[in-house]
């Protein structure tokens, strides 16, 4: 049992990856972050189409992570 929990930890760490590497870049708000310019107090959209997609898979896939890695965890201690 903790091997197959291990080979799912490992799958989903390979796959938040993944997923991670997918997302559409941010290159505005990661300059503005830096500069310290608030230009875009009000200009906050939600994320819609493949941005949201993608950030609800992360969601799910370091939901997943957690509680694989308690499981296994608590397995192990056992």
């Amino acid at each position: 049992m903790e091997n197959l929990i291990l080979n799912l930890l490992l799958i989903d760490s390979i796959l938040i990856v993944i997923a991670v590497m997918m997302q559409p870049s941010k290159q505005q708000d990661a300059l503005s972050a830096l500069s310290g310019g608030s230009g875009d107090l009000f200009g906050k959209q939600k994320a819609r189409g493949f941005e949201a997609f993608m950030q609800k898979v992360t969601v799910v896939l370091g939901t997943l992570f957690f509680v694989f890695a308690l499981a296994l965890v608590y397995l192990s201690s056992h």
